[in-house]
């Protein structure tokens, strides 16, 4: 693996630059017109959001903790992944535990299977029922595509079911009507090699628009301590195609697909009973999954519209010590409407199929390996106008019931006050509840074997699901408040304190003779249990800056406080202060400069059955993109510039500890 490395004198270079020189209007292709600098801040606090009510709603009024990505902040960072993006929300805890695999939560509860956050992908979920989180490697977009990614930081539960605890993520492509011609781009650095996307959209008709694509790309794992390269290098193709026919102004449909295969380089921890021991394996783990989804809207008013959706989902997805093989399909209707003036309804109904089989190995088991699952609910929400234009009151519940997860009642009540057309304060109460996972449920975990001595018998340590466990709940209580200056500040407070109850964790029981797996060993067994209580309590700020006319900076600061009983490993696997700034220049025509500075507290997650303490980081990214015309755009950035190396996360799955490198990115974007 060819290290490139950029050094201190490219950064002062590139700093002095940011700082000095004079801007001008940069000129974007036709493809590339979000640039956010041409917006004001009253234009950015009127972008649209869908994810809090599940209608569009003003960004500025939004009565919820949330946080928006777009396509313009992705390509002036030369970002190249789903989760790398997620690391511009304020509040979202994102850390990097090998070169495919990521730790990504809100508010605490960090891990390479967070329990606690929702991903959908336009609509569809991605979350895994068997681990109850979200195989990172096998998801993928074309970035150009993305539309924005919305983030809510809190409980999401009321509209969006169980899971929806600590956050939602929402990622929204683009419209195909906004994607016409073609684009071709490549992706070239010290860990791309390369990354390459095709697409082209056009029109079948009048209203009939359309995109395909393919995408291939082939990644370098990261390294160790030593700088030596490690074995989790990644590499994926895909291709796909999304219709939009809009057969009248007021009613729409939409049908998209996707088809992936990849590998993903790993190390795990190998159990072994002849003789007792746990080696390091280096596997590849394979992956590959379908999916097709289609929705169609009809308007019957600005207040009023019906949507009804269903999408088919397939996924074999490896993790190293066996296969999940989940076939899904899931059906979900929503109507909205006006009631006596002052209210806004919301209501839907829903239902999933899920077959889910797990393939077994020594290390993990499962009892039984094939699963039925079944999901229904119905969700119903009511704004209510209290006084017009000033002050407006949300209350609503998502009823839910599945075959691991029993009823579930997920309430919510929030208020929204705008004392001006510039300042919004809102405050929210909600229960939430995540349904116990397959892992917890039905497996079995076999993490360590040992012999103490020649004369000794072998000793086996194992973790047992338990299908006595309940659902984990939370109630928690938020509040914010959003300003926009004349002088081009805005600002975004969120405070927040969770409640939580009947969290699910490992309960030793005593040591136990077993005969079976072969030899006869002593077991030292635990089993997961509803055992701990606790609360999260913190503070997140967010502010946007419009220096001049071309320069805008961003910047956030996040402070959590996360308290276990019994104190529990997972205490720690969050970090307690994190911060960061974004620059955005426009510099002479056809350029932009921009740098990002981040800054994480330190972590204790777990790392092969130990803890593992990783130090606060400090990772600064520069970057330009020059448009020499209307149909080329050419970017370079240096990332992690500022140390040789540093590790950010930890393997629960080996002892391995994975450092990111400093490197170098180019990319070619090229429409037509």
């Amino acid at each position: 693996m060819k290290k490139t490395t950029l050094g201190t004198p490219l950064m002062a270079v590139a700093l002095g630059m940011l700082l000095e020189l004079p801007a001008a209007a940069a000129e974007a292709p036709a493809d590339e017109k979000s640039n956010l600098l041409e917006l004001s801040l009253e234009e950015l606090m009127d972008e649209p959001v869908t994810s809090v009510s599940k209608k569009e709603t003003r960004l500025g009024d939004a009565p919820a903790a949330i946080a928006v990505v777009t396509l313009d902040d992705i390509r002036r960072l030369g970002i190249t992944s789903l989760p790398e993006a997620l690391r511009l929300v304020p509040g979202l805890s994102v850390a990097r535990i090998t070169g495919n695999e990521w730790a990504v939560s809100a508010r605490g509860f960090n891990h390479a299977f967070a329990k606690k956050l929702l991903v959908l992908i336009d609509g569809r979920t991605v979350y895994t029922p068997a681990s109850a989180g979200v195989f990172w490697n096998a998801q993928d977009v074309v970035l150009e595509d993305i539309e924005r990614i919305e983030v809510i930081r809190g409980p999401g539960a009321t509209l969006w079911g169980a899971n929806a605890v600590n956050g939602v993520i929402n990622i929204i492509t683009r419209r195909a009507q906004d994607t016409h011609g073609g684009l071709m781009s490549a992706t070239m650095g010290s860990e791309d090699q390369p990354t390459i996307v095709a697409r082209y959209g056009g029109a079948l008709a009048q209203d009939v628009h359309y995109r395909v694509y393919a995408k291939y790309f082939d990644r370098n794992g990261l390294v160790d301590p030593t700088g030596a390269d490690t074995p989790d290098s990644w590499s994926t193709t895909r291709g796909g195609f999304r219709m939009d026919w809009q057969r009248s102004a007021a009613e729409g449909f939409t049908l998209q697909g996707d088809y992936y295969e990849g590998q993903a380089g790993k190390r795990v921890s190998r159990i072994s009973l002849r003789p007792a021991s746990v080696q390091p394996l280096d596997t590849l783990v394979h992956n590959n999954g379908a999916n097709l989804l289609g929705r169609w809207t009809r308007n019957y008013s600005d207040a009023s519209a019906l949507t009804v959706q269903t999408y088919y989902d397939h996924v074999e997805q490896g993790d190293g010590f066996g296969i999940e093989k989940r076939n899904t399909v899931d059906m979900e209707l929503q109507h909205r409407f006006a009631w006596r003036e002052r209210h806004d309804i919301v209501w839907g109904i829903g239902h999933r199929n899920a077959q889910v089989e797990n393939t077994p190995s020594f290390n993990l088991t499962w009892t039984p390996e094939r699963h039925h699952l079944k999901l229904s609910n119905v969700f119903l929400q009511d704004e209510l106008k209290l006084v017009p234009d000033r002050l407006r009151f949300t209350l609503g519940s998502k009823f839910e019931h599945s075959t691991i997860g029993g009823t579930q009642i997920q309430p919510s009540g929030r208020l929204l006050w705008t004392p001006s057309a510039h300042q919004s304060v809102w405050s929210a109460v909600s229960r939430a509840t995540r349904t116990p996972s397959l892992f917890e449920l039905s497996s079995r975990l076999n993490v360590a074997a040992f012999q103490p001595g020649p004369a000794s018998p072998p000793f086996l340590v194992s973790k047992f699901g338990n299908a006595q466990l309940e659902a984990e709940k939370m109630i928690s209580y938020e509040t914010g408040y959003r300003i926009e200056t004349r002088r081009g500040v805005s600002l975004d407070v969120a405070a927040f304190y969770n409640d939580y109850q009947k969290l699910i964790d490992f309960v030793s029981e005593p040591v136990r003779f077993e005969a079976t797996p072969a030899p006869p060993h002593l077991l030292m067994p635990a089993v997961f249990q509803n055992a701990v209580d606790g609360h999260a309590y913190g503070l997140e700020l967010a502010g946007l800056w419009q220096v001049r006319e071309h320069w805008r900076l961003t910047g956030s600061y996040t402070w959590l406080n996360l308290s276990l009983r019994p104190q529990i490993a997972t205490e720690n696997d969050s970090p307690q202060r994190q911060f960061q700034v974004r620059s955005y220049f426009d510099l002479f025509s056809h350029v932009q400069l921009n740098a990002a500075l981040y800054h994480v507290s330190t972590v204790t997650p777990q790392s092969g059955g130990a803890q593992a303490r990783i130090g606060s980081t400090l990772r600064l990214d520069l970057g330009a993109r020059w448009y020499p015309n209307d149909s080329l755009s050419i970017g370079l950035w240096g990332q992690n510039l500022m140390n040789r190396r540093h590790s950010e996360y930890a393997s629960q799955e080996s002892a391995l500890l994975t450092q990111v490198p400093r490197g170098v990115l180019g990319k070619i974007d090229w429409t037509f």
